[in-house]
């Protein structure tokens, strides 16, 4: 295990190269770098390591707190030492959460209400607005409790893009309950919250043609993830909270509802806020029939939190693990702060076992509980994640034995 540590309150302190763990025993390493003591399979490493681009450099972003204008973008440069040295390429941004490199080679940024894109090479000078801003695309709606933006580029270059729902479950003011008789006005229309968005963009221009709402009824799909075979959108939902303020008979909501694995398709709606689990009313609303909706493909841990997941395409892994889906479990309940891989069934869908990578995440004294969020894989093949509990940006790698 391996394990890169960040200043959670401000990045601007971050000092790759002195956190180095001198004189540190070898049961305490792995390599260089200090190991960081959690339950992985035999042979995983999870080394204090940076997701790379195509030359060795990384791009991290820290939206730092919930305050808007407070993000930044970091640039970290690998020296040859096993050091990196720290360039600041945007600052100034409001609550800066998903990152992508775009079909063009660029990198897309999604902000509040916005999405942007920049070359890291000189990003001041290439910062273009292409949802939001001044890009005469309307804005995303970035409304109340949902409002951080995440995406996925399709194959043909078109955008997913998560547009969060503003309530829990369509609670009113104050968490009064949703009047049982009547639509949740948030989820319904064209200007639908807790939907998936696509856009169709013209390239090399990244202009956007045209936008739909391709799926609704997600309460929020910061978890996105495309199929490396059949392009086939996958998403994580993060579940509603409070369940037993309406259930007097359940003690709590520690295992009730349950997060989901979605198999999204054009034009269908999953549930949201009508619908938990596998296709059940909700409590707020007694007389719903689910049976209109579509049930999950996968039910998830409860209040799991996937906010991050990316399919293995690599080699690095023992073999049984390519084109398995690596989720990250934000959770700070017992279901959370954990790595899990969904291996894949006899078909390639993420339905067969659940593997968990990086467990015992909360148990070690003075380690800090991980709360992973962004998962991506490098073009090494290894696994990177940052999260954002305490600051953590790790490498999961195997090595053999």
């Amino acid at each position: 295990m391996k394990t890169l540590n960040f200043s959670k309150s401000s990045w601007s302190a971050l000092a790759v190269s002195t956190v180095l763990m001198a004189g540190a025993h070898a049961a305490d390493t792995c390599g260089d770098f200090k190991r960081l003591d959690v339950t992985t399979p035999d042979g995983f490493k999870f080394p204090r390591g940076i997701q790379p681009l195509s030359n060795g450099e990384l791009v991290v972003v820290d939206m730092r707190n919930w305050e808007p204008k407070q993000g930044r973008v970091w640039l970290l440069k690998p020296d040859g030492a096993g050091h990196y040295e720290q360039v600041l390429l945007l600052k100034a941004l409001d609550r800066p959460n998903g990152i992508v490199l775009g079909p063009d080679g660029l990198l897309y940024l999604g902000l509040v209400g916005r999405i942007v894109r920049f070359d890291p090479k000189n990003p001041e000078a290439t910062l273009m607005d292409v949802i939001g801003g001044k890009s005469d695309v309307a804005p995303l709606p970035g409304k109340g409790r949902h409002l951080l933006t995440n995406m996925r580029f399709d194959a043909r270059g078109d955008l997913y893009v998560n547009v969060g729902s503003a309530t829990d479950h369509c609670e009113g003011e104050n968490g009064t309950a949703p009047a049982a008789d009547k639509p949740c006005a948030e989820a319904e229309g064209p200007q639908a919250l807790g939907v998936i968005r696509k856009y169709k963009l013209l390239w090399p221009m990244a202009m956007v043609k045209s936008w739909e709402n391709y799926a609704t009824g997600l309460r929020n799909s910061m978890a996105l993830a495309l199929h490396p075979v059949n392009g086939a959108l996958w998403q994580g939902e993060n579940g509603r909270d409070a369940i037993q303020a309406a259930m007097p008979k359940l003690a709590n909501d520690n295992d009730l509802p349950h997060d989901e694995l979605n198999l999204v398709e054009r034009g269908a709606n999953y549930g949201w806020p009508y619908c938990y689990d596998n296709n059940l009313a909700s409590p707020e609303y007694p007389a719903r029939d689910c049976s209109a909706f579509r049930a999950p493909a996968r039910l998830l841990p409860a209040h799991a939190a996937p906010l991050g997941m990316t399919f293995y395409t690599g080699s690095r892994f023992p073999a049984d693990y390519r084109n398995s889906l690596i989720i990250g479990y934000h959770g700070y309940r017992d279901h959370g702060h954990r790595l899990v891989a969904l291996m894949p069934d006899s078909k390639g869908a993420p339905l067969g076992k659940s593997v968990e990578l990086i467990g015992g995440w909360n148990s070690k004294p003075g380690q800090g509980m991980g709360a992973p969020v962004d998962v991506k894989q490098g073009p090494d093949g290894n696994i990177y994640l940052v999260e954002d509990r305490t600051g953590r940006v790790v490498r999961l790698q195997y090595d053999a034995p």
